[in-house]
């Protein structure tokens, strides 16, 4: 019988809750992190899914949920309750993707297992130890005071586990550059386990090519769209989110697919790779300055672990940083966690399969142990944000 001893989970398994922002990823942990049961519902709408994997899963004491956006104040996992809720759905307007889906999984989740209690794990919460400096926009005070304007930074979930697994592996390091990659990409630069910069910001718009959104633009660009009535704002939410990044340059969001259309000749193709790796590299290059050098640099993600090529380019350009790599490790790897540097390197350079579900059961344990732990930091909490 699964029981909850000191608030944490013993003798059943955690439930994982990863909802996209149209798919739906479901996984349960074992008290040593080993994966019990999983699916991957490629098209959600956000109802059904949860009861129909419960009910070949195994026993499950706890759940936890991925939630994008956490705003200012929620700054670790926390236990779920009506105020969390709606702090969350009151964020919706800074993730309007995937804030909606986080609650329709908790929903789904609560009515599945109404007794058993739920956690949000928040990805924006790892970047918050940031120091001002690297969080802070220089924009005109008012806007950053009532309207909360800020770097945020995503993908925290991955780039924690990311980190403190190389790290592991590495016996040290305490400069770590770990880069997530797949349809969304993002940087950070962690030191001693907690996050200094990250190349998103306010949205998850900010910073790296991805497959389609634009990364980086010059703002005087899009306000120039919208004041001489190029474009209006829906068409310009629309442009930037999904038919920028890889799709604008090359025409597929998918880099394998640039990848073939590059090697059959594609001058397009060839130059959307050469932009993605360019900003890449410079990525890199600003966290590793935030760092004041570098120990370890870590791809993860989709793309991170599987594309050797764009490995290979990337590294090929940090030299300077006395990075190398081995070339039979990098395009022999046939998958799991691995070194991939050249003996002799300066920087150990590896690939860390991403485990965000990992972290989250992580979350989930600390949570329940100490529910005081985590949640809003203000009574405000979140409203300031709008």
């Amino acid at each position: 019988m699964a029981v909850l001893m000191g608030g944490v989970p013993v003798g059943g398994g955690v439930l994982v809750v990863n909802a996209g922002s149209s798919s739906l990823k479901l996984s349960v942990l074992g008290e040593d992190d080993s994966v019990q049961a999983q699916r991957h519902v490629e098209r959600w709408d956000g109802t059904g899914g949860v009861a129909d994997f419960l009910a070949d899963a195994p026993e499950v004491v706890a759940v936890g949920h991925r939630v994008v956006h956490g705003g200012p104040d929620f700054t670790a996992p926390v236990v779920v309750d009506e105020r969390v809720r709606a702090g969350i759905e009151r964020l919706t307007d800074l993730a309007p993707l995937h804030q909606p889906r986080a609650l329709a999984g908790i929903a789904a989740a609560t009515a599945a297992l109404p007794d058993v209690p739920q956690v949000a794990c928040f990805d924006t919460a790892f970047h918050h130890t940031m120091p001002a400096a690297a969080r802070t926009y220089a924009l005109p005070a008012p806007w950053r005071r009532d309207w909360g304007l800020r770097r945020y930074g995503f993908h925290g979930l991955s780039h924690a586990y990311a980190a403190r697994r190389a790290v592991a592996l590495a016996g040290g390091g305490s400069r770590v550059v770990t880069c997530h990659l797949g349809a969304g990409c993002s940087l950070a630069a962690v030191r001693d386990g907690r996050s200094v910069d990250t190349t998103m910001g306010f949205t998850p718009l900010a910073g790296l090519v991805m497959a389609t959104r634009s990364g980086d633009v010059d703002p005087g660009l899009l306000t120039w769209l919208l004041r001489t009535g190029r474009l209006g704002v829906a068409e310009l939410d629309e442009g930037l989110e999904h038919g920028s990044g890889l799709l604008g340059v090359a025409g597929s969001a998918d880099l394998r697919e640039v990848h073939r259309a590059a090697d059959a000749g594609s001058r397009d193709a060839a130059l959307a790779l050469e932009v993605f790796v360019h900003r890449l590299r410079q990525g890199v290059a600003a966290m590793t300055a935030s760092l004041g050098g570098l120990d370890l640099l870590v791809f993860t993600g989709g793309v991170g672990e599987h594309d050797a090529a764009v490995r290979a380019r990337t590294v090929e350009g940090l030299g300077f940083l006395g990075a190398e790599l081995d070339e039979r490790r990098n395009h022999g790897r046939s998958g799991g966690d691995a070194p991939i540097a050249a003996e002799g390197s300066a920087v150990g350079v590896w690939v860390i399969e991403a485990r965000e579900d990992v972290e989250i059961a992580a979350g989930v344990r600390a949570a329940l142990a100490d529910p005081a732990a985590g949640g809003p930091t203000s009574p405000r909490s979140p409203d300031r944000v709008r």
